[in-house]
């Protein structure tokens, strides 16, 4: 007797690349840029930048989706500044070595090296 065994891949088989760590780097808004850690782990974030709310990081958790990151921001903000700074909401990202490079549509960008 012969036994074929057929497999198909399934979307769900999808196995997302392991980003958890600490991350240093920069934040790059319109040509300006500062400072940033980023720590991942485990679904959960925090970090800070070196120049206040540019940009605004504190801590969450966040989900992996394909080539994008969604991040889901638990802290308490002030209305004193540009709320779209805060690391929050939906941002492609890739990851090549120990690169970690954030990317969102209007145009900010998150250049970060895996420690």
């Amino acid at each position: 007797m012969v036994f074929i065994v057929l497999a198909c891949k399934n979307d769900d088989d999808t196995i997302e690349p392991d980003i958890d760590g600490a991350y240093t780097g920069i934040f790059e808004r319109n040509g300006n840029t500062s400072n940033v850690t980023l720590n991942l782990n485990d679904g959960m974030y925090s970090g800070e930048s070196d120049t206040e709310v540019f940009p605004a990081i504190c801590s969450g958790n966040y989900s992996i989706s394909n080539d994008s990151i969604t991040f889901t921001d638990e802290c308490f903000w002030t209305a004193d500044f540009d709320w779209t700074l805060i690391l929050n909401e939906e941002w492609n990202y890739s990851l090549n070595g120990s690169t970690l490079i954030l990317t969102k549509n209007n145009g900010d960008k998150y250049t970060l090296t895996k420690q």
